[in-house]
């Protein structure tokens, strides 16, 4: 593979899920009982042989840093490269940065610092397997300016959303920013390829030109002044744009074939944490559910997902819920439909029911 440098902004579209993001950072969401999003947008990286990261950092990123550490859980812990934290800021200023376009400014130091032929740049807002190599291969044999990746699947109406259009050589030929028209779609998946060089030459030019927008500002009109080029990723793709879809993607993950894709030939590496094997009391009765280390199971549970050390009281009947790290539910609840963030408490003989377009959700440290 070419030599490539990443960088990974952990805090777009957060306004997506203010439910999960008023307490951390969008890729220090919890998923899949022992990962957080990050993980995947890190690993792809590393599984595509890129050993140089930058993390663009924002709001509420204690708990991003604890995850992260040194790096070391991704091999990213050296002496050379490896995982850099880049400050918030949108330049030279000390102000944060507002959108994308000023978040990559800030970054420009580092990426003056970076010997390597190419960037990939990327969110971690989404599950999905993605080997950067090819893409990189991609984008040389077509000479391209910047290479997007869009994966086709129904329009979901976010915050702030591209879709592309493509010619059959795949040259981007639109870019449409929040459209109104639905179906399926080529869908701008906030993953794209440039030259390092090519990409300090653009930011300059929109530092000096004032742009604010790197959608509006650069690739829509850049689809006549640049090489701009769609590749497609193929197979599972979800991006975490409401509650409902981030109660939707963890359930996609008791689906065999979607853990198979997601998980089989390459890790998903994420933080250890050296805990006791899972307790199932002889009063537990589990079925289809992805359960953690240190949990303590007396009661029912059916379709969940339950994080590292959460505790099902004896006579409680849990089902289609996600129940975060360290959560107790007492005895004798009955829970549906729910999401519950860390370190809550939902005492004896509690009724709790949502539905799952709309889930009920527990703000974490809660005492229910």
């Amino acid at each position: 593979m070419a030599s490539t440098v990443g960088i990974v902004f952990s805090s777009m579209n957060e306004e997506n899920v203010p439910e999960l993001t008023k307490v951390r950072s969008m890729g220090s969401i919890p998923i899949g009982g022992r990962y957080r999003l990050v993980d995947f947008a890190l690993s792809n990286m590393v599984n595509s042989g890129i050993t140089t990261v930058g993390m663009i950092t924002k709001n509420n990123y204690q708990s991003l840093m604890d995850h992260l550490g040194s790096g070391k859980y991704w091999d990213l812990s050296r002496k050379e490269g490896g995982l850099i934290l880049l400050p918030p800021y949108s330049g030279e200023t000390e102000t944060l940065y507002k959108n994308r376009l000023e978040a990559v400014k800030g970054a420009t130091a580092f990426l003056k610092k970076c010997k390597e032929d190419f960037v990939v740049l990327a969110d971690s807002d989404a599950v999905y397997k993605l080997d950067y190599s090819k893409v990189i291969d991609y984008h040389i044999s077509k000479n391209a300016d910047i290479t997007l990746v869009y994966h086709e699947h129904e329009a979901v109406k976010s915050h702030y959303y591209i879709t592309l259009n493509t010619a059959d050589d795949g040259r981007v030929s639109g870019v449409e920013i929040n459209p109104v028209t639905n179906g399926v779609k080529k869908n701008y998946i906030n993953v794209m390829v440039a030259r390092t060089s090519f990409l300090l030459r653009l930011i300059q030019d929109a530092i000096q030109l004032g742009h604010t927008s790197f959608g509006r500002d650069i690739l829509s009109p850049g689809v006549s002044t640049l090489n701009l080029y769609a590749y497609k990723l193929e197979g599972y793709y979800s991006s975490i744009t409401s509650l409902p879809k981030y109660f939707s993607t963890n359930f996609d993950l008791l689906e065999k074939s979607v853990r198979s894709e997601i998980f089989g030939d390459r890790a998903v590496y994420t933080k250890v944490n050296d805990s006791a094997p899972a307790k199932f009391a002889e009063t537990a009765k589990v079925k289809n559910s992805l359960i953690s280390d240190g949990c303590v199971i007396e009661g029912t549970v059916e379709n969940c997902i339950l994080f590292r050390g959460v505790k099902i009281g004896r006579g409680s009947v849990v089902k289609n819920c996600i129940i975060m790290t360290d959560n107790i539910v007492g005895e004798n609840c009955n829970l549906a439909y729910v999401v519950s963030d860390k370190n809550s408490v939902i005492r004896d003989n509690r009724l709790l029911a949502g539905c799952e377009i709309q889930p009920y959700f527990i703000n974490k440290s809660s005492l229910i």
